[in-house]
Parts: structure tokens; sequence; C-alpha cells
């Protein structure tokens, strides 16, 4: 699974005109699932968003995670991460996993986030959405976690 982990000041996330979620201080999350996934990679990308330490401390190092931070989570699948744009001028998706199982992944990674998290945000799977975001910083995290073995 991949996850870009943007630290944001505010973000939303809209559908059909209609906005359906919005952040303030935190993490906004595009999360994309790979055929070979499973729910254990799931599980250690969750652990891995909400422990990324990312946030400034006192003496303005990136010291502190969204948790540490009492931030929020908006987490928003995103099956175009998992391009393979190593060949020509058109990305291939062919490494993604098909929508039922992108869809049980992303859902179950969403629900490790909440284990974790009173604040967990999402938009909707397969939809087409519209997201906003002021970027802090700006700082943008691409996280990778392989398939379980």
């Amino acid at each position: 699974m991949r996850a870009l982990l943007q630290r944001v000041s505010e973000a939303s996330v809209s559908v059909a005109d209609r906005e359906i979620a919005r952040i303030d201080h935190g993490l906004l999350v595009f999360v994309a699932v790979f055929r070979d996934d499973d729910e254990v990679a799931a599980r250690r990308l969750a652990e891995r968003t909400l422990g990324a330490r990312i946030f400034a401390d006192g003496t303005k190092a990136m010291n502190r995670s969204v948790l540490d931070t009492g931030g929020a989570v908006l987490a928003i699948s995103q099956f175009t991460l998992a391009a393979d744009t190593r060949r020509g001028n058109r990305p291939s998706f062919g490494p993604a996993a098909p929508p039922p199982v992108a869809q049980e992944l992303y859902d179950r990674y969403v629900e490790a986030l909440r284990e974790g998290s009173p604040n967990v945000a999402t938009g909707e799977f397969g939809a087409d959405m519209q997201v906003s975001l002021i970027n802090d910083g700006p700082v943008t995290i691409l996280l990778d976690v392989p398939p379980h073995p």
C-alpha cells in the first residue's frame, strides 16, 4: 500500500458540489492499494500514518506525530498513486488492486486509523471527489508499505 501524507492547516473533500468532510490542522492522506496488498499492510500503513513525525516541536524540528499534536486525519482513496509510469506517456494502472479488493483494504486502513485516533474523516471510495487543502510547510511525505510475505 502507498500513502501520500500532506501536513495541512485545513482540508476538505466534496462530492457533487456537497462537502462531505473537513478537517483543520492535521494530515490529508491519499491512499492507494496494490494487487498484492493485504490486511497486514493496511494496519501497518495506518500505524505509520499516525506515527509519522512530521509536525514541529518547540524547536521547530519535525518530532511530533498527528497524535502528539491532537490533529485530524482526512483519508482519501486514490488509485492513481498506484500508477506505473516507467514507460510511455500514459500511466498504467495494472499494479492497482481491483475496486472490490481496494475498497476492502482501504476500509481496513480507515478502521485501523480510527482505532488509534478519535478524529478521522474520509472521502467517498470510488467517487469523483474535489479535494481542497492548505499544505502546511509545505510538507508532503510518501509512505510505502510492502505486502505481507
